[in-house]
């Protein structure tokens, strides 16, 4: 694609964190002359809304592209290097374009937390992706790259401190301030719809090695329910997004040649507190959890103030534990809420990272963490607001 008009393609520019998206790279790349994007959406006057919203240059290009039009999909994959895309549910909106980057050699982002959806697209696609050089990325956000390169630095940690990568890994959430998107909502709906008329959808559903094609590792915690953790003395209560980040940190390590070994454990839980409190926190946080699962979710399209988003948070503790019980305990944190804020910024710069520090990448279906590893990280703690450590 060394010929394409563009870097960056942002399509679902017009929708809430699609317009975020292009925020971001017009404020944070405005200088930037080298870097090529440009916006799409199914309406021209939309689009010309956005750029005027985010204070975009007013000669920033705009392209009219739509899901159910299989041309104008591919007249935009022409133009580009790469696309973002942020029009979902993918299982339903995805398709098309899925396999027109793979076979032209384009590279794709997507925010998908749909796992059937990615299975299928991983054995549809993965022989077209080697062949065209396309590399293919679900999953950009904060689900999972929090989650997938978290796991990685506690590895990473693990090999520094015990001279190995560690067989069991635990990732935990110790705090997190914002809201799930309407997109995710819809995304849900969309799986468990489809999943309803295809009962070999519910076995994907259920299976820690879902997106790991012919490998099937050791029986994983289940997550369901509160438990009590005795290495970090407190109580944990089930973490909604577990079942999405826990089957990608699985795939990283298949794509890293099984670098934590192929009898590595890992789950996710939320952190409640110690004690009773604790224990009656984590049953609430259930019992909170299934009542909003009863509510009308937010709409695709809508989502936080800007006041909201810059108010969230997060703080993720992953702890790697050696054979013999030894432990280390890395964190990854992130200043702004997680499904908004922060998706927008990791999402931009998985792309400019993979143009610009990773190009050596091949063709495939991969994670951001294994195909990009520390140049991701670095990137995202030098421009996206996220942090990486080690706890003393």
């Amino acid at each position: 694609m060394s010929s394409a008009k563009f870097d960056i393609v942002v399509y679902g520019a017009t929708g809430f964190t699609g317009q975020l998206v292009a925020e971001y790279l017009a404020a944070h790349y405005k200088n930037d002359k080298q870097l090529k994007w440009a916006m799409a959406g199914r309406s021209l006057d939309k689009l010309k809304s956005v750029l005027d919203a985010i204070g975009a240059p007013a000669d920033t290009p705009l392209i009219v592209a739509d899901a159910s039009d299989a041309a104008s999909l591919k007249a935009m994959v022409a133009q580009t290097k790469s696309v973002i895309t942020t029009v979902g549910p993918y299982l339903l909106y995805g398709n098309e374009l899925i396999a027109e980057c793979a076979a032209t050699g384009t590279d794709y982002f997507d925010l998908c937390g749909e796992v059937p959806w990615m299975r299928r697209m991983i054995d549809t696609h993965l022989a077209a992706a080697q062949k065209s050089g396309a590399r293919i990325m679900f999953s950009c956000g904060y689900d999972s790259i929090p989650f997938e390169l978290g796991a990685f630095t506690a590895q990473e940690e693990a090999k520094r401190v015990f001279g190995a990568t560690a067989p069991r890994v635990k990732g935990r959430v110790r705090e997190m301030r914002g809201t799930f998107s309407g997109g995710t909502a819809a995304s849900s709906k969309a799986i468990f719809a489809a999943a309803a008329q295809d009962p070999s959808l519910l076995a994907l559903l259920r299976d820690p090695f879902a997106l790991t094609p012919d490998f099937e590792g050791p029986k994983q915690p289940p997550g369901n329910k509160p438990v009590y953790d005795e290495d970090l003395e407190t109580w944990l209560t089930p973490f909604f997004m577990a079942n999405i980040n826990t089957r990608n940190v699985h795939r990283s390590n298949m794509l890293l040649g099984f670098a934590y070994g192929r009898d590595f454990v890992y789950d996710e839980m939320q952190i409640a507190g110690p004690g009773e409190e604790g224990k009656a926190a984590a049953k609430e946080i259930v019992a909170a959890n299934n009542r909003m699962a009863t509510q009308a979710p937010p709409k695709p399209g809508e989502g936080p103030s800007k006041e909201e988003r810059e108010n969230g948070m997060y703080d993720l503790l992953f702890v790697a534990i050696a054979p013999d019980g030894r432990q280390v305990r890395t964190f990854v944190k992130g200043d702004r809420d997680p499904g908004y804020g922060s998706t927008s910024k990791m999402i931009a710069e998985c792309a400019v990272c993979l143009l610009r520090d990773a190009t050596d990448v091949p063709g495939g279906i991969w994670t951001p963490g294994a195909a990009m590893q520390h140049k991701l990280i670095k990137r995202l703690q030098e421009n996206a607001g996220l942090t990486f450590g080690v706890e003393e």
